[in-house]
């Protein structure tokens, strides 16, 4: 058999043919000219039975550990600079797929881990497909994530195999599901334990023939008429609409309009497909959300070489974020301890946790693996045994320099002793500490669950393997660590707070708060910046504001905002803030922004330049080391419009298009 670089066949006694994927020099199949090119040499030796004829089928594994296929290499997509070349490379991907599809063989694709993107792809050109039912393997079409959509087949062959609803949903929102869930929609013929996997391939390859053909269901038979084509579509178009605008994010939406037209019979939807996907690739969204993907590499990378393995996490403070953070640790697998004062301080921790585990995980023994794994912790048990302590107490200087004092006599001498606060410099809480080095930030967003930053805070004295663990331990959890430098709101706060003290401003100044967060919305924020005020909670944004007043020589403080606190309405956790709430926490609007006459780009320019001069001093002072750091944080800790590539690069873009 002929040797290649990326792939290996080998064979066995059955017989079947074993086509295993082991990309060269990278440590996760993605796929490239070079791989797709010898693919297509391999499907076609395959096709001319020369020396395999013997074989009648033909199974496709990954040789790595960590997955199946991880989709296309995205560093090809900057080569693109005609939209004809990405449409080019995409009718060729198509057209090997199309080879495999027409293979007289059986073709069977196991999967074992991730199968993302043009993985998929090639796996729905499969005959079958086998998965593994544990939670780390997930399949799906997360295109839409890079401003694209699937280009190799995706939106054409996902709707033909589970229907179109099924399929658009995982298309247009980039969703991922599990083997066991994949099975369920029919996207794998089986989903089984790993052990199980090469005995369900050959399963599958020998006994095909006595297999019965997969049949249209009623739904996808209707789907293939264009009045139900256009009445989903519709539907789809306004369910989009209120999450994203076809504007910033035209993918999803071009997907659906290729699918209303052409449905998925023939060649004409492959080759719209292609087409579109092409012209999509030099999208000014695409590039962006490309450059998006490449900083959130960035920030997983750091810290790879790390030998630090934390499996104990004591977490003091029960509150909304201690409760979550040590939620969090545990959902990840690490063994946490909750401490507070009280008992009744910690059950609204548990009870919240068993939410998330239950959300999460689905799987009943998994939620109770977790709940065992969170301890309420009264006395502090757990602070000898914990590889990392996290302090999450209320805002205050003395209490937590009292709080280390205490934790550093008890803590094991490698544990890492953290604070979680938003605000306060870390050189002020460890003046107390016999051993400053030992403290650093590890400062978490609201909601954890939600939130992919954490900022880890270097203070002057904080030692250099204390930065490097507290890293690891942050992608130990998977969140994408950014480091910054102890100073007034570390990054995310102090460009934040600029930002919603000028919203509130404009309160003042009558502009109601409807128009304020439609503006930012239209922006492209995934909130609005007096919601995001009253969710934060009007007290936090008070404290922190005249924290950062003080420190930064700015003390303006909006009026409104004042007095909301002082009358105790403090946002979204009392029913009242800028906005009313129900008991459901519903927002209750009582003045409709298409009311306002003024343009609403005057109040989004205002906003937006109160937030890139702020991060620009950020930049000056050192607070991290260069602008894509930056945006990286603002994007992962904000939300900060992916589809414009951070505020640095929004500016830039801003002043080059001024300049033409």
């Amino acid at each position: 058999m002929k040797n290649y670089k990326h792939w290996r066949l080998e064979a066995d006694q059955e017989p079947i043919l074993w086509l295993f994927f082991d990309k060269q020099d990278a440590s996760v199949n993605t796929m490239d000219h070079e791989v797709m090119k010898e693919l297509s040499d391999i499907i076609d030796n395959l096709a001319m039975d020369k020396g395999y004829k013997e074989y009648k089928a033909v199974v496709i594994a990954s040789a790595k550990k960590n997955g199946f296929i991880a989709g296309a290499d995205i560093t090809q997509f900057s080569e693109f600079k005609e939209s004809h070349e990405a449409i080019e490379l995409l009718r060729e991907g198509q057209q090997i797929f199309d080879k495999i599809e027409n293979l007289t063989q059986t073709t069977v694709a196991l999967i074992d881990g991730f199968c993302l993107g043009g993985g998929l792809e090639l796996a729905l050109a499969c005959r079958y497909r086998v998965a593994e039912d544990g939670s780390k393997t997930r399949l799906g079409l997360p295109e839409v994530k890079l401003g694209i959509h699937p280009g190799w087949g995706g939106t054409v062959r996902l709707p033909r195999l589970i229907g179109a609803p099924q399929a658009l949903n995982m298309i247009l929102s980039g969703h991922t599901v599990t083997g066991k869930a994949a099975a369920k929609l029919g996207l794998v013929d089986v989903a089984v334990p790993r052990r199980h996997l090469v005995a369900a391939a050959k399963y599958y390859a020998l006994k095909s023939i006595e297999l019965k053909p997969r049949k249209k269901n009623v739904i996808h038979k209707l789907m293939d008429y264009k009045l139900s084509r256009t009445l989903l579509a519709l539907y789809l178009r306004k369910k989009l609409n209120e999450k994203v605008s076809a504007e910033h994010y035209p993918a999803p939406f071009q997907a659906i309009d290729n699918w209303e037209q052409l449905g998925v019979e023939g060649n004409a939807p492959m080759e719209r497909e292609a087409e579109t996907c092409g012209k999509l690739f030099l999208s000014e969204t695409s590039q962006n959300l490309v450059r998006v993907f490449f900083l959130q590499e960035r920030l997983k990378s750091l810290a790879k070489e790390s030998l630090f393995t934390p499996k104990r996490v004591h977490v003091v403070g029960a509150g909304t974020m201690g409760g979550d953070i040590a939620a969090w640790c545990a959902l990840q697998g690490l063994y946490v301890t909750l401490q507070d004062r009280e008992s009744q301080l910690i059950a609204p921790a548990i009870k919240r946790a068993y939410q998330l585990f239950k959300e999460k995980l689905k799987e009943p023994y998994l939620i109770q693996k977790a709940m065992d794994r969170l301890v309420p912790d009264i006395t502090g048990l757990g602070i000898p045994r914990a590889d990392v302590i996290i302090e999450a107490i209320f805002e205050d200087l003395t209490a937590k320099q009292a709080l280390f004092q205490s934790l550093e006599k008890q803590a094991k001498p490698q544990a890492i002793l953290a604070t979680n606060t938003s605000s306060i410099e870390l050189d002020a809480i460890n003046s107390v500490m016999q051993t400053p080095a030992r403290l650093v930030g590890i400062h978490f967003f609201n909601p954890v669950s939600k939130m992919l930053l954490v900022e880890i805070v270097k203070g002057d004295r904080t030692a250099t393997n204390i930065i490097e663990n507290a890293i690891a331990f942050t992608r130990k959890i998977d969140r994408l660590p950014l480091l910054v430098k102890s100073s007034p709101g570390f990054l995310v706060n102090r460009i934040l707070m600029p930002y919603l003290l000028e919203s509130v401003a404009m309160l003042d100044e009558g502009i109601p708060a409807p128009v304020i967060d439609k503006a930012m919305l239209d922006f492209g924020m995934p909130m609005g910046p007096i919601t995001l005020a009253d969710t934060v909670g009007l007290d936090v944004c008070l404290s922190v504001a005249t924290y950062l007043g003080r420190s930064l020589d700015d003390t303006i403080v909006p009026t409104k905002l004042a007095a909301l606190v002082k009358q105790g309405y403090l946002g979204r956790k009392t029913g009242k803030g800028f906005y009313e709430y129900t008991k459901a926490g519903k927002q209750i609007k009582k003045f409709k922004p298409d009311l306002y006459t003024k343009p609403l780009e005057e109040i989004s320019e205002r906003l937006v330049s109160r937030l890139v001069d702020e991060s620009f001093a950020c930049l000056r002072d050192g607070v991290v080391s260069d602008a894509d750091l930056l945006d990286a944080g603002m994007i992962f800790g904000t939300g900060f419009a992916p589809f414009r590539g951070g505020p640095m690069h929004y500016a830039k873009t801003i002043a080059n298009k001024s300049i033409k």
